[in-house]
């Protein structure tokens, strides 16, 4: 029976009832103010449409309001970005039968590209090419009204109501992690995970076993890196290496020429992480002590380079 539940993917939620039950009451609230807009703009057919693509927005908001899809770019990118090319597949195609696959692909290629990945988004295209003479009238109307005036909404909904606990934050971005203590990579199973998940009583949108295996993959690159002691080079990021409120990535945009020397003079200012925007001049040697690694920025992960710099 487990491997059966495995495969259709059945998961054991470990969120509380409490958790469970503000769940679909943020869902209540969110929903009731989008349909109090848009009931004043669409027929009864749009209104359909356009609340089973908030509805299915309110899933992610109230349900999962830590994870990735769920968060303000994704919600509001995701909707306004896929209503424009569901007007516009309309206008352009018009009532041919490709137009609604078309909508919708370009829909989620273009949420893919733009790192705006929201569900929903699909289902807002989709109302605009099928929704009937009521939405095609509206043109890029559609983009305001409804669709911009529901995702103002739903957000604010979003914003307020899950921020009056303490144990949810949205955006995730006003969440605080507390760094951890040790100074040796601890041994973490999955039962460790399966507890942590169960204590921090929010759904997250990932298993247990693919945390477990994301920490192994982690170490595993952790240990190949290790390597002889790192070289400056004016223009790269370095990072100290650490988790939560202690991360920190610093550029060294100014330097004497060889900084092979200890004495050599740096300046360096942090990029992302602590101190902010803070601009210091230091020694290679005490840079050298601070920094772990280098990194590099692709698509908007901080990702360590294992090549040594020369």
């Amino acid at each position: 029976m487990l491997k059966i539940a495995e495969f259709f993917g059945v998961e054991s939620n470990t969120t509380s009832h409490r958790e469970k039950l503000i769940s679909g009451l943020g869902a209540f609230v969110g929903i009731a103010s989008v349909y109090f807009i848009s009931r004043g703009v669409l027929n009864e057919w749009g209104l359909v449409l356009m609340l089973a693509s908030m509805g299915a927005s309110a899933v992610l908001l109230f349900a999962v309001p830590h994870g990735t899809l769920s968060q303000p770019w994704p919600l509001i990118g995701g909707h306004l970005i896929s209503a424009a090319i569901g007007v516009s597949c309309q206008w352009l195609l018009g009532d041919s039968v490709w137009t609604p696959a078309i909508a919708v692909g370009a829909a989620v290629t273009a949420m893919t590209y733009l790192r705006c990945i929201h569900p929903p988004g699909g289902a807002t295209a989709l109302a605009a090419v099928i929704g009937g003479a009521p939405v095609h009238q509206l043109g890029f109307t559609y983009l305001l009204v409804p669709v911009g005036l529901n995702v103002v909404a739903i957000f604010a909904a979003a914003l307020v109501f899950n921020n009056l606990f303490a144990w949810r934050r949205y955006p995730s971005a006003l969440m605080r992690s507390t760094p951890a203590a040790t100074s040796t990579a601890p041994h973490l199973t999955h039962e460790d995970f399966a507890a942590a998940m169960h204590k921090l009583d929010t759904y997250v949108d990932v298993s247990s076993e693919e945390l477990s295996h994301i920490f192994d993959m982690a170490w595993r690159h952790a240990r190949d890196s290790e390597r002889e002691p790192l070289l400056l080079r004016k223009g790269d990021y370095y990072s100290n290496g650490e988790t939560g409120a202690q991360w920190c990535i610093r550029q060294v945009f100014d330097a004497d020429d060889d900084l092979s020397i200890d004495k050599a003079k740096l300046i360096y200012r942090n990029v992302a992480g602590i101190s902010g925007e803070q601009t210091v001049l230091c020694t290679a040697k005490e840079f050298r002590h601070w920094a772990r690694f280098r990194v590099v920025n692709k698509n908007g992960r901080w990702v360590k380079t294992l090549d040594t710099v020369s």
